[in-house]
């Protein structure tokens, strides 16, 4: 079974996130913070503060999506809110 992941990155260096999705996180959390990704290579170096798995890459990209939406980035800052808040 093909498993995927939305995931959360946090910058420790100005502490935005960063969302996308994956099929292997760990990989890919090592991509970002090697600066072998364009799009987060000045923003290293990052920690994984969030996932989530999906059935197939569709369903993926669409939970994706929705989190880069107002209403997801609200989703999240709640799911979040002991993280965030210490």
């Amino acid at each position: 079974m093909n498993c995927f992941y939305v995931y959360i990155l946090q910058s420790e260096k100005d502490s935005n996130f960063y969302t996308g999705y994956t099929k292997d996180i760990n990989k890919r959390l090592t991509e970002h913070n090697s600066g072998r990704v364009e799009s987060t290579k000045n923003r290293r170096p990052f920690r994984l503060v969030y996932w989530e798995g999906c059935l197939n890459q569709q369903d993926a990209t669409r939970r994706e999506k929705y989190l880069k939406t107002a209403w997801g980035k609200r989703y999240i800052k709640n799911r979040l809110n002991n993280y965030l808040t210490g």
